[in-house]
Parts: structure tokens; sequence; C-alpha cells
């Protein structure tokens, strides 16, 4: 798969996560293959592109492969703006963010909000795509509710606006994330456009991306909140729509390491004074994949100081790794 000019290592994808996506855990799922990683969503706002929050969003490597970078807003010119300057900074495609249900973000009329307005949809897509000379794609949802599930005529308005890519969440922004993915609106997207389409939603296994490209017939699948305390899966999931291939997911003595350097990174990203409470949530994450029901959460988070956190969590992996032997 392509998005522009650029080939893809493979068709398995990291979601755009806010808080979440930032160059440790990006670094983490890329080793593990994913062939292509968003950065968190940078706001339109100009006021907000040189805070210290902005900057570690923008965080790059070459190990991560192409620099893609999602903005959001509803003002056409402040989102072409933006645009501008993160490929001035460094990116290399940029993501429009139609997709996100968070009540603080649609209350600005942009995320998923601008799914009620098309014609506010073409204007920001047509400013963008005219205002950069990188790829620009797209998230959306399959529209705003239930009654108004318009995917299919925004997905031909991103194709006639030159978006390169569209990424459909297969719920309404009404449905937040309960309920079942809709692969038949994303399917049927796929079958209106000529674009790249990429499948996301409810993948939270290698036979269930497999399932889903099969059946909607999209170029790509993209993984959201199945990577959290997982990223080992984006490993399984391109060995089997790759090369129709099942392999075991890595030993627990690799999870452990990969744990333990995953925090000592976020400290090093962070700094002393955010890092440790960063490395709160992931290991909430970790213990639902390798220990539930642990209790060691409570332990962890009582902690304040970086390195008194390494030591603990590093003795609590030991203990798992040395019961595995018994």
């Amino acid at each position: 798969m392509r998005i522009g000019p650029y080939p893809l290592k493979n068709r398995v994808l990291l979601a755009p996560m806010a808080g979440i996506t930032d160059k440790p855990f990006r670094r983490l799922c890329a080793h593990y293959g994913a062939g292509l990683t968003f950065s968190e969503m940078m706001s339109a706002n100009p006021q907000l592109w040189h805070t210290e929050k902005s900057k570690l969003r923008l965080a790059h490597s070459d190990e991560l492969g192409f620099n893609a970078v999602q903005i959001a807003g509803s003002e056409p010119l402040e989102m072409a703006r933006a645009a501008v300057a993160n490929v001035e900074s460094g990116a290399q495609i940029i993501d429009i963010n139609m997709g996100c249900p968070a009540k603080k973000v649609n209350r600005k009329l942009a995320g998923s909000a601008l799914l009620q307005f098309p014609e506010l949809v073409e204007n920001i897509l047509r400013e963008v795509v005219k205002a950069v000379d990188v790829p620009v794609t797209l998230k959306i949802r399959t529209g705003w509710n239930k009654s108004n599930r318009n995917c299919v005529q925004i997905g031909k308005i991103a194709e006639q606006s030159g978006i390169q890519a569209l990424t459909i969440h297969g719920r309404t922004r009404e449905c937040l994330f309960k309920g079942e993915a809709e692969y038949d609106n994303i399917r049927a997207v796929k079958q209106a456009v000529s674009i790249p389409v990429i499948a996301n939603g409810d993948i939270d296994c290698a036979a269930k991306a497999k399932q889903v490209l099969d059946y909607t017939g999209a170029d790509a699948i993209m993984i959201g909140r199945a990577a959290l305390g997982n990223p080992w899966l984006f490993q399984a999931v391109e060995s089997l729509i790759e090369r129709d291939t099942i392999i075991q997911t890595p030993s627990l003595s690799e999870k452990c390491a990969q744990i333990l350097r995953h925090i000592q990174e976020l400290h090093q990203f962070y700094g002393a004074s955010k890092g440790y409470r960063i490395a709160r949530k992931h290991i909430a994450w970790y213990l639902q994949e390798i220990r539930p029901g642990s209790v060691f959460r409570q332990t962890f988070n009582a902690i304040n100081d970086p390195q008194e956190q390494l030591i603990v969590l590093e003795d609590f992996l030991n203990s798992i790794l040395d019961k595995a032997r018994c």
C-alpha cells in the first residue's frame, strides 16, 4: 500500500490516540511491525503550536518510518496554516481528524462534529490539500449518529478534494466506543471511492484483522485500543495478513524486558517530573495482558520517584518470570 509517494512497510497501522501515541509508544509498535504510526492529535490553534506539549507530540525519529502527524480544528485557513507549520517541522503526511468523539473536541466543532457539515468538510480538505506538498489523509466515523450515516458522501468529497487515503472508524459519533463496529459501511465506502481505505474499529487479533480486510475490501487496517498493553499484536497481525502465517507471541521474558524499556523511555522522554505519571496508565494496560487481577497497580501508582518506580517494576517483573519458571 502507498500513501501518495510513500510505500508503507505493510498494511497494519497504529491509530493516532491522544495521550498515548507518543514517540516511545510509537517506537515500540513500529518495532513489532506497525507499518505506519501517527502522532497524537495536534490542535490547529496557532497559540498552542509552541507549547512543550506540542513539541513532544511532534518528536520523531527515523526508526518510526514516515512522519505522519494528525491535526484537528474547524476553520479551513487555520487548518491549512497548521498543516504548513507541521510540514515545516518535519511532517511527511498530514492526517485530518474528523473522527474524534470527545465532547471537548466536538464543542469546538472539530473531530467528528464536522461530519454534520459536509460543505465545511470540503472547504477544510481543499484548503489543507492546497496548502502543502505532502500527502493529506483523513480519518472519519460513519456519521454523526445512526440517523445520519454519511460516510459514503464524505468519502466521495475526500476523494474529490485530493485526499490520499481515508480511514474509517466503524461507528458513529453517537456510538462513542460502544456496540460493534459497522463494517458494512466501511465496505460501502471502499466500493464508492478509488483512494485507499483503511478500516478501523474492534480489530483486536490477527484473525479479526484478516476477516475485516477480506469483508470490507479495505486496503489496510488500523489498530487503536487493542494495542494498549499489547504492542506485540502488530507482529501477529502483520504475519497473518501479509504472509498468511500464524506466529507465537513474544515470550514472557521478552515482554517483561520491553515493558521495562518502555517505562525507562517514558521517563527519558517526558522528564522526571512527568514521566512517572505517564507510566502509570501503561502499566495498568500491561497488567491486564500479562497479569490480570494483580494488585501491583496500586503499589506502582503510589510511587512518585522515577528511579524507585523502575526498581519496584523490575522486581515485580522478575517475580513473574521466577514463578513462570517453577
